[in-house]
């Protein structure tokens, strides 16, 4: 399993389509554990190619603190899971993804109003 978040200074980014960089995390699925972790410079942003790229890196899901319905249609259609209304508040991009794990991500609203 592979899941990524939005970075912007070494942080979740609030907004998916403005990140600096993307961190991808390898998972096992059986033991929850990060077995993995690559970061990389998306190219510039433009509708569509964000779910294409991330769908050949092999990614299922997303988690992000917000993104637009579109875009959420977009990785839908991408088989790729999208979990919005994270905060860097909850920690650091490792943090965010072990709670994720362990069930015990908090979220709130989706950081996008678009």
């Amino acid at each position: 399993m592979k899941i990524v978040l939005p970075i912007a200074e070494d942080q979740l980014c609030m907004h998916f389509g403005h990140c600096e960089m993307f961190q991808l995390f390898e998972v096992n699925p059986e033991t929850k554990e990060i077995t993995g972790q690559e970061k990389f410079t998306p190219p510039p942003h433009e509708p569509g190619l964000y779910p294409r790229l991330l769908n050949e890196k092999g990614a299922s899901i997303i988690i992000a603190g917000g993104m637009g319905p579109r875009a959420q249609e977009m990785f839908a259609r991408n088989n790729i899971d999208v979990v919005v209304g994270a905060s860097p508040a909850t920690g650091s991009p490792v943090d965010i993804v072990r709670q994720y794990l362990s069930g015990f991500l908090e979220t709130g609203d989706n950081a996008c109003d678009h």
